[in-house]
């Protein structure tokens, strides 16, 4: 599962506290979008900003490069985290399950019983 949360909470504290108060609306204009679903769903966790935008968030949210950079760079450490874990879970019960024979069962001599 893909982790969008230190980004989400990074925009959602600055959008809050910074001098201007920008709504969720304000902010999605004023990056390009029609309505403020956007930036509800980024701060909801639900997706993230697109590369193409980060330069004008981090302009319009006085955000320093490098703290964006830092809240990226965690939630792809835990995105692949998350990824590895279940792709290591999915192989172990692979592992585990029993193997099915489609072969037919014969007796303890190996013949068919004649």
């Amino acid at each position: 599962m893909r982790c969008f949360k230190n980004i989400a909470q990074l925009i959602r504290t600055k959008r809050m506290n910074h001098p201007k108060g920008y709504s969720q609306s304000e902010l999605s204009h004023l990056l390009g979008y029609k309505n403020g679903q956007f930036i509800s769903n980024v701060e909801r966790a639900l997706c993230n900003i697109p590369l193409k935008m980060l330069r004008k968030v981090s302009e319009v949210l006085d955000i320093p490069s490098e703290e964006l950079k830092q809240a990226i760079l965690k939630d792809q450490e835990e995105t692949l985290n998350n990824y590895l874990y279940n792709l290591k879970t999915t192989k172990k019960e692979k592992d585990v399950q029993p193997a099915v024979s489609m072969a037919p069962q014969y007796g303890a001599t190996g013949t068919d019983g004649i």
